[in-house]
């Protein structure tokens, strides 16, 4: 083998290395270490906006990349734990602000510092899932609207006066990602049933009992219908998916308060983003570690 072929080889196998976990990283939003997943979910991105699927890849690339600089755990880098909140960041900053070159930077910082808090975190073992991607966002929101408002875009909602739950349910899927296109959310959920059947059918069903509650308890007709109250329930349910009856249990428990947390942030007039699924699953992981041992004790 001649030196050159050897090293476009290697240089072969480590860009198809990076690509996995740029891939994994994606599929991470909703806690799928797959990068088929994390590739149906960048093509769900970039169907729903060129832009959006830009930034989506820029910014797992910032966040790998500064995982790698920082001298991440390499193992914690190759699951793609270190893309997931960058993604998110990106994605989010190309949805509330215009595409112009001062946007980009800041995605670029943004998405860096989701990875330092997430590492921050994720060193002290404290599940805070998509924690940091809120935290950066909410911060980004702040500023804008408060000392750069030229930044900010006109963001257009499509309402509906009237609720198909069949299609909520993957209208919640897609609004994970801020995709209201019901192609988007029906190749994320074919992303998760590839990786992992049944969080995706728990997914689905936790998406569809959020949008019917929210009904009954009078939330906005036009926000249930684009799914803007199943997101959080979509990623609670994977959360605590599982083969037994306890499984569905606290699932249907974490769906339900997340909603809640939810109409609250409503009511205050916060934007909710992801907080409603980090905030519930986190209580819920607690009661039920100490349940659990309770029970185990006993």
């Amino acid at each position: 083998m001649t030196p050159n072929i050897f090293i476009k080889n290697k240089f072969s196998r480590k860009a198809i290395s990076l690509t996995i976990i740029l891939l994994k990283g994606l599929g991470q939003i909703m806690l799928q270490g797959n990068s088929v997943t994390g590739f149906l979910f960048l093509v769900g991105i970039f169907y729903g906006s060129l832009t959006m699927g830009i930034a989506a890849l820029l910014a797992t690339i910032c966040g790998t990349t500064t995982a790698f600089l920082l001298k991440y755990d390499k193992a914690e880098i190759n699951k793609g734990l270190y893309g997931f909140s960058a993604a998110l960041v990106g994605v989010a900053i190309m949805l509330f602000l215009k595409p112009v070159f001062i946007s980009w930077i800041i995605l670029v910082i943004g998405s860096a510092l989701a990875t330092v808090i997430q590492h921050f975190f994720m060193k002290r073992k404290i599940p805070v899932f998509t924690l940091p991607f809120v935290v950066i966002t909410w911060l980004i929101l702040f500023f804008t609207n408060n000392y750069f408002t030229g930044l900010l875009s006109e963001v257009s909602i499509t309402t509906a006066s009237s609720i198909n739950y069949f299609t909520v349910g993957f209208k919640g899927y897609g609004q994970v990602i801020f995709q209201g296109s019901i192609i988007s959310g029906i190749l994320f959920f074919i992303g998760i049933l590839i990786s992992s059947p049944i969080s995706a059918l728990y997914g689905l069903a936790g998406a569809i009992i959020s949008a019917i509650i929210a009904f009954i308890f009078s939330a906005p007709v036009e926000d249930i219908s684009i799914g803007l109250f199943s997101f959080n329930a979509v990623l609670c349910a994977i959360v605590f998916s599982g083969k037994q009856m306890k499984d569905c249990i606290w699932s249907v428990i974490a769906v339900i308060l997340s909603l809640f947390i939810s109409l609250l942030l409503l009511k205050f007039d916060i934007m909710q983003l992801t907080f409603p699924f980090v905030l519930a699953s986190c209580i819920i992981l607690f009661v039920k570690e100490k349940y659990e041992n309770r029970f185990q004790n006993n």
